[in-house]
């Protein structure tokens, strides 16, 4: 059997490796033309070779090809270059499950995706988890807790599924003395112990979780160039022995899977398993009053009540992700006093929503490389004093699958009774298309400067990953 491990850019050569590890032949194809320096050597080092597509009518016999789940060829024209071959086709996601089947068998392991949400979500759980030493990937990095206090593991790294393995490698390395094991890792002559993972993915899961978290589908835009969507993709949370879906997501896109421990959370329908009977909504804390019923557990339970959650959710958008995060831990049967404790300690997150007080002036920042023209209306929708506002609009392109729909947040922009500030890229694309008087700013962060000098309160929405704001 000969593997071929297609697209070397979103953690095909951690696969690869891992592949010749364990004695296959394996074969690997650089679809982005990424490859350079330690990793080019590293697949050297193990016997993968490098070849092109074209190159497979040098092969017989049995070829299992490695896919990312937003590959931009179709199976069809894999084929073609050699019609004699007998294919198989295993997602990034699939094989890193087959590589991992034995791992945390002894642990709770959490995997999340869905549009919007995620690091949030990751980080709820977090707190909840704090005292089992949570191993986690997440779009702001690889990051282990230890006795509550955090050690990055690596600080650049993608939730490609491929890295999950990439994250656990570095825990198990650092459970020795190791001076160094790579650019910005932070490590300390402790051993170190995990007692629960959670791991974040942009699109599905690997199925090696406990249970499997999808949070919404608020937008179900096309991936692999058009042959797919966000969806189907997302599918492959029915994969984990547990699944939390929200219940709109399920009745519109699975309402045909069949899985017998599928939990369903709603704001609004309560038919869902996990719903909201009360929300008082707050800027700094909400108070939600939760009913669960018929809730399946990972141990073959079925449990109902109500709880009380005091948490930092200011919106619905929010409110959704603590329901989704709620109900998995009811599915790992996590005591609800432990699951209410830990929401009380969560505050936001850096590069997510936050809320500080500068000067006289309120600051809600919600930073993140994923926001929508929808994500963008919640949040505006969260402020019920806009007049006090000044709204920023901003942020990069080209980070995501997913772009932004700029007329549909210019006719949603037009609508606003307030001040605008526009700056970014985004900000001076849209600007030619809102028919309202706006102000522009080069530079974020002269934005803040107006807000404060005026005593005004600013609403910063930035389209970017935190990281490049984070040093203002």
């Amino acid at each position: 059997m000969n593997y071929l491990v297609i697209d070397l850019t979103h953690g095909g050569v951690k696969i690869a490796i891992s592949l010749a590890k364990k004695g296959k032949n394996v074969l690997a194809y650089d679809l982005y033309n990424t490859l350079k320096g330690i990793d080019a050597k590293m697949l050297e080092v193990y016997g993968v070779e490098l070849i092109q597509l074209e190159e497979l009518r040098d092969f017989k016999g049995d070829m299992n090809v490695i896919y990312p789940i937003h590959m931009p060829l179709s199976f069809d024209e894999i084929e073609s270059f050699n019609p004699n071959l007998n294919y198989t086709f295993q997602s990034h996601h699939e094989i890193i499950c087959e590589i991992l089947k034995d791992w945390g068998e002894d642990i709770p392991k959490v995997e999340i995706t869905g549009v919007k949400g995620k690091t949030t979500s990751a980080f709820m759980l977090k707190e909840i988890l704090i005292d089992e030493n949570p191993l986690i990937l997440s779009s702001l990095g690889a990051l282990l807790y230890e006795n509550k206090k955090k050690i990055i593991l690596k600080k650049d790294i993608s939730i490609a599924p491929a890295n999950i393995k990439e994250t656990i490698d570095l825990a198990y390395k650092i459970a020795n003395p190791i001076c160094k094991i790579a650019e910005g890792t932070v490590v300390s002559e402790n051993i170190r112990k995990y007692n629960s993972a959670i791991f974040e993915s942009s699109l599905g899961v690997s199925g090696i979780g406990d249970v499997g978290l999808l949070l919404n589908i608020v937008e179900n835009y096309p991936i692999a160039k058009g042959r797919s969507t966000a969806s189907e993709a997302k599918k492959q949370v029915f994969r984990c022995r547990c699944v939390c879906i929200q219940k709109e997501a399920l009745d519109k896109y699975y309402h045909e899977v069949k899985h017998e421990r599928t939990n369903s959370f709603s704001l609004t329908d309560d038919t869902a398993n996990l719903f909201v009977n009360d929300v008082e909504y707050g800027l700094d804390q909400t108070v939600l009053e939760i009913t669960y019923n018929e809730v399946k557990t990972i141990n073959d339970n079925v449990i109902s009540g109500e709880m009380q959650v005091k948490t930092f959710a200011p919106g619905p958008h929010h409110v959704s992700n603590v329901l989704g995060v709620v109900l998995t831990c009811l599915s790992l049967e996590i005591d609800s006093e432990k699951i209410i404790e830990g929401l009380k300690n969560y505050k936001g997150i850096p590069g997510r929503t936050t809320k500080r007080t500068i000067g006289n002036s309120t600051i809600i920042e919600e930073i993140n490389p994923g926001l929508n023209t929808e994500a963008i209306k919640e949040s505006v929708n969260m402020i019920h004093d806009l007049k006090n506002y000044y709204i920023s609009i901003g942020g990069d392109y080209g980070i995501t699958c997913e772009e932004i729909d700029e007329e549909k947040l210019s006719d949603f922009l037009n609508t606003l009774n307030t001040d605008i500030i526009l700056t970014g890229e985004l900000g001076l694309s849209i600007e030619p298309k809102l028919t309202k008087k706006t102000q522009y700013f080069k530079n974020y962060c002269d934005v803040y400067d107006l807000a404060i000098k005026n005593n005004k309160n600013l609403l910063f929405i930035y389209r970017s990953d935190y990281r490049k704001l984070s040093q203002r």
